[in-house]
């Protein structure tokens, strides 16, 4: 039987060996972009695992990054598991105390972080228990600054060996490291073997899921500190691909010239952003058409944004479902062969599920009592995924035993499932609106909301309720542009296109913003403890 171990060095050794003149872009602060290629990258990467051990990080110790989307970041990505350590991309935009508690949770003992972040490294730093080393992302380090020690990262870069050998790695070891979001307690931490993110990787190219290829232009929106970027920057490293990092704080006018510039072919990130780009292109003309896809998820994307950008400018939105312990794709939408034929609405309908698992992952969706429910699309029930990159257990977590039983992940996400097999997430568990004994979808309200002309952002809550135990209240972001409708026109415009009338919202709230969590997502938790503050907010 062959030895060969599907570890990230096989990765990053085909692009350098078949790809070396392929370009890599990356946003600096002052708006420039800095350039390279992968032989140049690839260098780099090598050097830099050669100097970790020059900072004397052991083989297995875990090194933290503090970083925005960047082309060091990149280098991370790769230099750290490749040579033996394990990469834990760090939540910048987790509480700082979630953040400490996360790096001590795994003994981080190295922390290579954005020079914008100092000042929030500085302040966390008392509490890390284990960090021997900070490296900020430079060529130069503050000299009075109460980080110690702390390195430029160029000159650990300068001082690293081109030549340097990856050593053979077990596919089973663990290769990087990402953390929930903590919407409960402490975040949980998930541990990625090599193996794992080699597959992973594999998936993400298929045609059927995002179909990354060299030919590809890639514009990673989704933070590249939450669920790896999901995975992208391990499987377009090993095909190729020319990446494009929008840097540090990007807004939605930068992620569009970059695409318009750079001719981005594939881009990705929360449901959130994608409405902020449609939003924008609505005002302001950007040249989108080298994307042969965008990709949505977080949440459900709704379909008017879907048929914005498949209409005005002929961009299908690629929809999934996954997780930080799924890392993150489990299932993706595909159109398939007796489907091609459908029009723009017959498709929308389609990808505005979550599709079907994708080749390696097996899935159930169970009732309550544990049965599997009935492909109907009427029945509901939760999601349970497993595969050979689903986590089995959290790091040191008690809360381990909750979540996962017999192999199987329980992502509290509750589904159905039509007769071809395709899921559509209905709501999450603690998400759904009972009133008066019957479930209520949330999602469903608000993608419905989304639909009007004169709502761009829709978060809808259950409100305790004497009587029926709780009603939905609907908080929403409205177009300027467009005059703001009544209660009655938006009751209306939901029962119009099928929602149920016990289903409509006692009360449509308008505000400036929504609550949102680090990643992007729509946070209802904060939401239903600040309830009474959001409506005081009402404008």
């Amino acid at each position: 039987m062959s030895d060969f171990q599907l570890n990230l060095k096989r990765l990053i050794e085909r692009p350098e060996r078949y790809f070396p003149r392929n370009e890599i872009v990356s946003r600096q602060d002052d708006g420039s972009l800095f350039r390279y290629t992968y032989r140049e990258y690839c260098a780099r990467v090598r050097r830099l695992a050669s100097a970790l051990g020059r900072l004397g990080l052991k083989h297995g110790e875990r090194v933290a990054t503090l970083s925005w989307n960047t082309h060091q970041h990149l280098e991370l990505y790769f230099a750290v598991p490749c040579s033996g350590r394990v990469l834990h991309t760090a939540n910048l935009r987790l509480s700082d105390e979630h953040l400490a508690y996360s790096m001590n949770h795994v003994e981080d003992v190295a922390v290579f972080f954005s020079p914008d972040l100092l000042g929030q490294l500085e302040t966390i730093a008392p509490l890390l228990k284990h960090v021997r080393a900070y490296v900020m992302l430079a060529d130069q380090v503050p000299t009075d600054s109460t980080l110690s020690p702390l390195y430029a990262y160029e000159d650990l870069i300068a001082g690293g060996d081109p030549g340097f050998e990856y050593p053979e790695i077990d596919e089973n070891a663990p290769a990087s490291i990402c953390f929930t979001s903590a919407t409960t307690g402490n975040p949980k931490g998930v541990a990625y073997t090599h193996r794992g993110l080699y597959l992973h990787s594999q998936v993400i190219c298929n045609v059927d899921t995002m179909a990354v290829s060299e030919k590809d232009t890639l514009l990673p929106i989704a933070p590249m500190f939450h669920v790896n970027s999901w995975g992208v920057p391990f499987a377009g490293v090993w095909m190729g691909s020319k990446f494009v990092f929008p840097g540090q704080r990007p807004h939605a006018a930068d992620l569009l010239q970059l695409v318009q510039d750079e001719r981005v072919t594939f881009t990705f990130g929360a449901v959130t952003v994608g409405i902020d780009l449609m939003t924008l292109l609505t005002t302001q003309p950007y040249d989108i058409s080298s994307l042969r896809a965008l990709m949505l998820g977080g949440s459900a994307t709704p379909p008017a944004v879907m048929k914005f950008f498949q209409e005005q400018h002929h961009v299908p939105i690629f929809t999934a479902w996954g997780s930080t312990e799924c890392a993150p794709i489990a299932t993706a939408v595909c159109i398939k062969r007796d489907q091609t034929d459908l029009d723009l609405d017959g498709e929308i309908a389609i990808r505005a599920r979550q599709g079907i698992p994708v080749p390696g992952v097996d899935l159930c969706v169970l009732d309550d009592e544990g049965r599997q429910i009935p492909w109907d699309d009427r029945a509901i029930g939760e999601v349970r995924v497993r595969g050979p990159w689903i986590a089995t257990t959290y790091i040191d977590e008690p809360r381990s035993r909750e979540s996962f039983i017999e192999g199987w992940w329980c992502s509290g996400d509750i589904a159905s499932v039509n007769e071809d097999g395709v899921m559509k997430l209905v709501d999450r568990a603690k998400d759904l609106i009972k009133s008066g004994g019957e479930w209520i979808s949330s999602v469903d309200l608000e993608n419905t909301l989304i639909a009007h002309p004169a709502v761009r952002e829709a978060m809808v809550v259950g409100r305790p309720h004497v009587k029926w135990i709780e009603r939905p209240i609907a908080f929403l972001v409205g177009d300027p542009s467009v005059p703001r409708p009544s209660a009655a026109a938006l009751g209306a415009h939901l029962s119009e296109n099928g929602i149920a009338k016990w289903w409509l919202p006692d009360e449509f709230i308008f505000l400036d913003a929504l609550p949102k969590t680090g990643v992007g997502k729509f946070d209802k938790k904060l939401m239903r403890e600040k309830m009474d503050e959001y409506l005081a907010k009402a404008c």
